[in-house]
């Protein structure tokens, strides 16, 4: 009997340890970048971000993340700009072409008690180059209806020319070529029994 119980045991340990995979919500996320514009820094949000995190605490080395930015939902505060930003004339993100863009891990180190370095593809417009996410998990807790909820909180930096979205050549060097993205996410996972 003892050897059964302590069977029983070890399988929920198992069960435990095991990764689970969080749905990002949508709603509680966002996607933001900046860069040097003249003297100062330019900054604005994509506000249409989802995917999912399988996160294995037990073995982080294990664990993928996939999202999806929508690219209409740039918000830059400035709704002429915005437009700007997202047709083709003015050799940016072309929206009506490339409406996503869309990052794919390839693999996480940790580095910390709660960081990592996610490696993976980032693919804008029509150009897929690997990148490095400096990566925290801020916490985890309860939320709705019987959830899980993690936030997580991750910057890398790219080159805007590299991914085709320099801007229009009468801009110069007006605008920086280095862009910082910072991503805040909020990602949750309901128990079978509360699906």
């Amino acid at each position: 009997m003892k050897k059964l119980l302590a069977l029983f045991a070890a399988l929920a340990l198992l069960v435990a340890a095991r990764a689970e995979t969080y749905t990002i919500d949508p709603v509680h996320s966002s996607v933001g970048f900046s860069l040097r514009h003249l003297v100062s820094k330019f900054s604005a949000t994509f506000t249409k971000v989802s995917g999912a995190i399988e996160y294995d605490a037990a073995a982080p080395e294990k664990s993928s993340v996939t999202a999806t930015v929508e690219i209409g939902s740039i918000n830059t505060a400035n709704d002429m700009r915005n437009g700007h930003l997202l047709d083709a004339e003015h050799n940016f993100f072309d929206v009506a072409k490339f409406p996503a863009a869309t990052f794919k891990s390839k693999s996480w180190k940790k580095t910390g008690d709660d960081t990592f370095d996610v490696t993976g593809d980032l693919t804008i417009k029509d150009v897929t180059k690997e990148v490095v996410l400096k990566t925290t998990l801020l916490g985890s807790g309860p939320g709705m209806g019987g959830a899980t909820v993690t936030g997580w909180e991750a910057t890398t930096k790219i080159n805007k020319a590299d991914f085709h979205v320099s801007g229009p050549a009468m801009l110069g060097k007006a605008l920086g070529d280095e862009v910082t993205l910072t991503l805040g996410i909020e990602a949750g996972h309901k128990p079978a029994a509360a699906k």
